[in-house]
């Protein structure tokens, strides 16, 4: 019997929250995955000796080394982000287009994980996916550049997929949604931040699902076109204060504190830090509701990967180490889920 050769993925982005997650879900998915990294040691300890991940030294800016790591695959998953927001407009662009090259030269489809920066403040909670893009912060403006880029580069032949999806949380992202949404002392969660009203609704996206969902697309290459784009609905939560609510039930305390997000402070603080002055232009986010319309995806895929929100909390706060609970899960844990 004649079995199909291994398809490989590059991953650029790797050692970031949904580059983990997405190589897990595509190991898991019977792919050989293939990863960027400048520093190869600290990323392969970093992932976990259990991540059968073939690093390979370089840095998401060089176009050739990029397009190096990225012979012979069948598909690339630009993964990279500026750190903490800093120099998006500096960094993204020039490591996108490197990705570009790089799956141009390897007849390879790009997988860019998308977001809602896209879309202006009263866009609404039921986004689809052709729906106008207005974006009123510099990110924005960026992300839509970005994906003009690739639309520009699927008319060169380079194929591409844009899965958006709203605010990343889950195990093994320390930077994510649910770390700056709480506090934590000797291994508990303490209090809850409100970073906005109680009654406006908020997408989240558990990693895990995401990824999973991403691979399963992936699977159906043959049934894409060349340029796609679907919206991950994830968790729309309809009231901004669901998420407080169920971190209270997952930590079984009910009278968690809940308090104001310290914006004065970030606003005190702005002038000085790059990353305050980035976080007060999304402050938008958490003050209208913005949220995406799954029905492409559903459609598309049938059923889409969902776990529960307290499972979800759970599993994200028990790797953050704020329940008397397992030690952390690593990027292995989305394969087992």
């Amino acid at each position: 019997m004649t079995h199909a050769p291994q398809k490989t993925a590059l991953i650029v982005g790797a050692t970031g929250a949904f580059g983990g997650h997405a190589a897990a879900a595509l190991i898991k998915h019977g792919w050989r995955v293939r990863a960027l990294a400048r520093d190869p040691a600290a990323a392969r300890l970093k992932a976990g000796p259990r991540m059968p991940i073939e690093w390979v030294r370089g840095d998401a800016m060089n176009v050739a080394q990029v397009t190096g790591a990225a012979a012979g695959v069948e598909v690339l998953v630009h993964a990279a982000n500026p750190p903490g927001y800093r120099n998006w407009q500096g960094l993204a662009p020039s490591m996108l287009a490197a990705s570009i090259a790089a799956a141009k030269a390897a007849g390879a489809r790009i997988v860019l994980p998308g977001n809602v920066y896209n879309y202006a403040p009263d866009a609404g909670p039921r986004i689809a996916e052709d729906a106008p893009q207005a974006p009123v912060t510099r990110k924005g403006k960026i992300r839509v550049e970005m994906e003009a880029r690739l639309r520009e580069a699927a008319d060169e032949g380079v194929k591409a997929l844009i899965v958006r999806a709203g605010d990343f949380f889950g195990p093994a992202a320390p930077t994510s949604g649910l770390s700056w949404l709480t506090t934590r002392r000797g291994g508990r969660v303490r209090s809850v931040y409100a970073p906005g009203p109680g009654d406006v609704g908020h997408a989240w996206a558990y990693l895990p699902d995401l990824a999973e969902t991403t691979a399963r697309l992936l699977d159906r290459e043959a049934e894409l076109g060349c340029f796609e784009t679907f919206h991950f609905a994830g968790h729309w939560l309809e009231r901004g204060d669901e998420m407080a609510a169920a971190i209270r039930r997952v930590a079984a305390r009910p009278d968690l504190p809940i308090k104001p997000f310290p914006w004065p402070a970030i606003w005190a603080l702005a002038p000085f830090v790059e990353t305050f002055r980035e976080l007060l232009e999304m402050r938008y986010l958490w003050r209208r509701p913005i949220g995406l319309d799954g029905g492409r995806l559903a459609a598309f895929l049938g059923a889409v990967p969902a776990t529960s929100l307290d499972a979800a909390v759970r599993a994200t706060l028990t790797d953050m180490g704020a329940l008397e609970a397992e030690a952390p899960l690593g990027f292995a844990a989305p394969a087992r889920a």
